[in-house]
């Protein structure tokens, strides 16, 4: 099967289903067809269609008909399997170009509630998974409304990239320029970093120059990390940012602005790494997370 596909994972839940439109949204924005996939032996919770008439439908056709009526120009694939949730899913993974899927939004702060199959996925896939928050409407990837310009004209909100320098990966740059092209969005990338507090160091107290001058070499090297790629993609607005501190604040501070996160994982690891695992249960907007060798 070709990998030029977007699959999202269909439960029949409300946060599937808006995870399955934003799948459509980039299938359509990428010229991709979508590939709709249950799976699990037990019966998938009932959606209700509060805008479609239909009889009653198992939830898989329930969706593929909600989207097909929402997005009549894609080409949908429904797919149902017996097959455990976790090992059917990264199956389907490896052979997409993502896989999307659900989160349930808690009430009363901004985060998500990420099952254990969808950590179970995003930890293990090996290609990019997203994963999207219940209520995840079309108009919150995109700027504010002004002047009567209808949400759906309005420019995309900002992607934004945590880098680490010592593992630029390609697989993690090039989704990153890929994604924000397809949207005409522009890139924040964001590089964060450390070093032990000097002795004596108080908050006030100018930072010591050694550590003015690690600052600034990490800007040369960012600057150099992204050089070959702005030249690919020169029509790119790219903005760089360099911050003292640990990523998973600074990351999340920067993902309230924007319409995407995108994080790396480093495929042979177990597991997600402290940060990402942190931002995909806090941040505000959709998260990638790209595996990287």
């Amino acid at each position: 099967m070709s990998t030029r596909t977007i699959t999202a994972g269909v439960d029949g839940s409300r946060a599937g289903l808006d995870a399955a439109d934003w799948a459509a949204r980039e299938a359509e924005r990428r010229r991709l067809p979508l590939r709709l996939l249950h799976a699990g032996t037990e019966p998938a919770a009932p959606a209700p269609l509060p805008d479609v008439d239909l009889p009653a439908r198992a939830p898989l056709d329930r969706a593929a008909i909600q989207l097909s009526y929402a997005h009549p120009r894609l080409d949908i694939i429904a797919r149902r399997t017996e097959a455990p949730a976790i090992p059917a899913l990264l199956a389907a993974a490896a052979e997409a170009e993502m896989t999307v899927l659900g989160s349930r939004g808690l009430t009363g702060f901004a985060g998500f509630l990420v099952g254990s199959v969808a950590l179970a996925v995003t930890a293990a896939a090996e290609r990019p998974v997203v994963l999207v928050r219940a209520g995840e409407l079309p108009e919150d990837e995109r700027m504010p409304a002004v002047d009567g310009t209808p949400p759906g004209r309005t420019p995309y909100l900002p992607v934004v990239l945590g880098l680490d320098l010592d593992r630029p990966a390609d697989e993690l740059l090039a989704y990153a320029f890929e994604t924000a092209a397809t949207r005409s969005a522009p890139l924040h990338v964001v590089h964060t970093w450390t070093v032990p507090p000097p002795r004596g160091y108080a908050p006030g107290v100018p930072v010591p120059g050694d550590v003015a001058e690690k600052e600034d070499g990490s800007l040369r090297v960012l600057t150099n990390t992204l050089q070959p790629w702005r030249h690919k993609f020169p029509e790119l607005m790219v903005t760089e940012h360099v911050v003292y501190g640990h990523p998973g604040h600074h990351l999340l501070k920067a993902s309230t602005g924007a319409g995407l996160l995108v994080v790396g994982r480093r495929a042979k690891a177990t597991g997600l790494g402290r940060a990402a695992h942190a931002l995909i249960h806090h941040a505000t907007c959709p998260v990638a997370v790209v595996p990287h060798s």
